[in-house]
């Protein structure tokens, strides 16, 4: 029952993700939308910064619930996306909490990687004869051990997380230079 829960919450919030995500790309390929970004967080850079750290720490609370309650054996693939996400927890909680505008320049390369990953884990598990090196790790990368909603899989909600945090930080990155301009 707990584990159905807290799958489906997963799930649920990968899909917000993937909505936010794409409302966040949107505004950033749109000059209005830059601009209302940057006004709206410039001297406020902590804010979405918070966010995009509270998205990875419920990414790997997640992560770390289905493998060590839930006994969820992570593929190989898996492993590498958790490489990527991780080490977020830390870098994004630092740059929350010191207020540096500038941390997205380091953590920003994380989530393009982990999501380029996770992009290749799901047509992967898709189409099984795409794989390239062979998973050795005990599960299949090829192997959909949760499917919520019928096709959100671990890859799938590991990449609306990556997806998330990279907009959250490019509407940093788009507010560190409207504060620029603003001097």
């Amino acid at each position: 029952m707990l584990f159905a829960t807290v799958v489906q919450t997963l799930g649920l919030l990968a899909l917000v993700a993937f909505a936010a995500a794409l409302a966040l790309f949107v505004a950033l390929a749109l000059p209005a939308g830059r601009a209302r970004l940057g006004a709206t967080f410039a001297g406020r850079e902590r804010h979405p910064l918070a966010w995009a750290w509270g998205v990875a720490l419920i990414a790997t609370l997640g992560s770390l619930y289905l493998s060590e309650i839930a006994h969820l054996q992570p593929c190989t693939l898996c492993w590498y996306q958790r490489i990527a996400m991780y080490p977020l927890v830390v870098v994004l909680g630092v740059g929350a909490l010191r207020g540096d505008a500038g941390a997205w320049r380091y953590a920003l390369p994380l989530p393009l990687v982990g999501g380029l990953i996770s992009a290749y884990h799901v047509a992967l598990q898709l189409n099984p004869g795409l794989e390239i090196v062979p998973c050795t790790s005990g599960t299949p990368c090829s192997a959909r051990l949760v499917a919520v909603f019928g096709f959100v899989s671990i890859p799938v909600m590991a990449g609306a997380a990556f997806l998330l945090i990279a907009a959250l930080l490019l509407a940093v990155r788009q507010a560190e230079a409207r504060g620029g301009e603003d001097a």
